[in-house]
């Protein structure tokens, strides 16, 4: 680019995107003339999912803008909670997700999850054709102009992953409500009813259940239960906090 130039300044929260040079106020940066701030900003790293406010000059611009030589850029984060306009909130996971998403579903979060690989554009046109906002750490894919809407995931932690979830959108939580597995809705339901899931011992040992009414998947307190009320109460904790 060497058309006219701007001052393009980064708030903090951003920094992880762009180069190291771009991380120590406003900094100049020759643009086309032609192409809009929204396109300018991503040319530098940061996906458009992430920002929040432009301000040029002092004033809000859309990322339709196309800047002017002179004029100063702020490029502000997303605001929390981030609200989603248009839809149930419910969410998208690629498949590097898994942990965070039964996490998610855990707590009654409507959370589709892809468990293979199906490539960008087939998940940016189910977050579209779903109305589902798409969690992902590939900033590719959140550059694709189908997405309903999407959000970088920050940390590769699934604790840090969820806590920062639950703060940047502030899901309503039903927790013990959903499939881990699959999404679905669960339902009380009694030995019988799930009887052919069940072992010797815990035939024995459990007489309370719940099954998924999609995929049919038996539940109980079973050996991992204390784990997963650790999960449930520390993000409730969280949350509540």
């Amino acid at each position: 680019m060497n058309g006219p130039e701007i001052h393009v300044e980064f708030a903090p929260e951003l920094h992880l995107f762009v180069p190291d040079a771009r991380r120590s106020g406003a900094t100049p940066l020759a643009t086309d003339g032609v192409s809009t701030l929204g396109h300018v900003v991503e040319s530098l790293g940061v996906p458009l999912t992430e920002v929040g406010t432009l301000v040029v000059d002092g004033r809000r611009v859309p990322v339709s803008h196309v800047p002017a030589a002179g004029e100063s850029v702020t490029v502000r984060p997303v605001e929390r909670p981030q609200r989603v306009p248009g839809a149930p909130l419910r969410f998208l996971l690629d498949v590097h997700l898994g942990t965070l998403a039964r996490r998610l579903r855990l707590l009654g979060v409507d959370t589709a999850y892809e468990s293979t690989d199906i490539g960008d554009p087939a998940l940016a046109a189910r977050s579209a054709a779903e109305k589902r906002v798409m969690l992902s750490r590939d900033r590719g894919l959140l550059r694709r102009r189908e997405l309903w809407a999407g959000a970088y995931v920050y940390s590769t932690r699934p604790e840090d992953q969820l806590r920062d979830v639950l703060d940047r959108f502030r899901p309503e939580l039903r927790p013990w409500t959903r499939c881990s597995a699959c999404n679905g809705l669960l339902k009380d339901a009694t030995k019988d009813e799930v009887a052919d899931q069940l072992e010797g011992g815990t035939q024995r040992s459990y007489d309370v259940f719940a099954q998924c009414t999609r995929c049919g998947r038996a539940y109980w307190k079973g050996a991992h239960h204390e784990q997963l009320v650790a999960i449930v109460e520390r993000a409730l904790a969280d949350y509540a906090g």
